[in-house]
């Protein structure tokens, strides 16, 4: 006869052990899945923790196992649609695997970053994905130092510059050179380009302009570089006032292309290197009574839903998301439990979708 458990307190291990009516190492070597149990023991056993509504302690288990169940995933921003993308893919294939996810936003700012990484070490997680805010290796030590304690971290839509770890990203340098020929092809050769480095410095050459862009994040600066190299392609020479610097805020992306715009000799199509430049971009030509594409054209990278019903619809890049948090978390579990292995690159394609916001430069009076 099943045994009554006292509704005052959890049911413990030698509760369910009791009601299955097997050893209490039986019970916690099948609760905490590990060692070797009979089918027929393991049936009792589950069958009795869920008559008594039993839930494992997950930090006794790992102190046996050393394993949580858990993976930790850092990034920029949750309400960012591009992260909340990947944390959605993600989340979804470690819920394939019965894994728990911990997600926590840094704001691009590298002391939350060292101090979420520490807080997921503390919680003993099996492993950590992250999009990093670290733009060169003597800046990822904190990253380094969980490697070192045997827990695998896998960067996710940024490489490091020195730091030699599994990743995840889109070829951006690729998709940015593809964006600009596009803009190109439709006869364009003024092209304004947002956002550039994060500096107050004044850039006047393309070395000035190449030396400030080591210090970006490795997406930003790869976009730059993009965009140059098509330039060069079609012989096209750098215009220092075409490429915004400084802050990277919608409100800065919206000034610059105000100016931009209504300089002696303004751009005929402008790039918008990420969705909050694209948005400013959009605020300085519906303030300017501008209309795309016939007064300039407009491109956008990390494609929404928003962008398919402007009037008209935006050409966007379109990064495979789902694609690369389901990667990231298939890389980071086949690296858990394992002492040595060589560092894997995962560089996916992105997507231009052509949309109607690309024409052909405006005709001068």
């Amino acid at each position: 006869m099943a045994s009554e458990h006292p509704s005052s307190s959890a049911p413990t291990i030698s509760d369910v052990a009791a009601e299955a009516g097997v050893g209490r190492a039986t019970a916690a070597r099948t609760l905490g899945g590990y060692g070797s149990v009979s089918a027929v023991a393991r049936e009792r056993v589950l069958a009795a923790a869920e008559r008594l509504g039993y839930r494992s302690n997950i930090l006794a288990r790992s102190m046996t196992t050393g394993v949580t169940n858990s993976l930790g995933i850092v990034v920029a921003d949750i309400g960012n649609t591009f992260f909340s993308g990947l944390i959605r893919g993600a989340s979804d294939a470690a819920s394939a695997r019965n894994l728990d996810v911990i997600v926590i936003s840094t704001y691009e700012d590298l002391a939350a970053e060292r101090h979420a990484v520490g807080v997921l070490l503390d919680k003993q997680v099996d492993g950590i994905v992250v999009s990093s805010a670290a733009v060169g290796a003597p800046e990822a030590e904190h990253l380094t130092e969980a490697t070192r304690r045997g827990t695998p971290v896998v960067l996710i839509d940024r490489l490091i510059p020195g730091l030699h770890l599994d990743a995840v990203v889109v070829d951006n340098r690729a998709e940015a050179r593809r964006v600009t020929r596009a803009l190109i092809e439709a006869g364009h050769r003024r092209i304004g380009f947002l956002w550039g480095p994060t500096t107050d410095a004044g850039i006047e050459t393309l070395d000035d302009l190449l030396t400030v862009n080591t210090r970006s994040l490795w997406s930003d600066a790869e976009r730059l570089r993009g965009y140059l190299d098509a330039l060069q392609d079609a012989g096209i020479p750098y215009a220092p006032a075409l490429v915004t610097t400084g802050a990277k805020t919608e409100e800065s992306a919206a000034k610059a292309a105000h100016a931009m715009l209504q300089s002696e000799d303004p751009p005929t199509a402008l790039f918008a290197s990420e969705a909050e430049a694209l948005i400013g971009a959009l605020h300085a030509v519906q303030g300017l009574g501008l209309s795309y594409p016939g007064d300039v054209s407009l491109v956008g990278f990390d494609d929404t839903s928003w962008a398919t019903v402007m009037q008209p619809p935006l050409t966007m890049v379109a990064q495979p998301v789902d694609e690369m948090g389901r990667l990231a978390v298939d890389q980071v579990v086949s690296r858990i439990g394992a002492s040595e292995y060589e560092p894997r690159l995962h560089m996916l394609p992105a997507e231009l979708r052509i949309r109607s916001s690309i024409g052909p430069p405006p005709r001068k009076p």
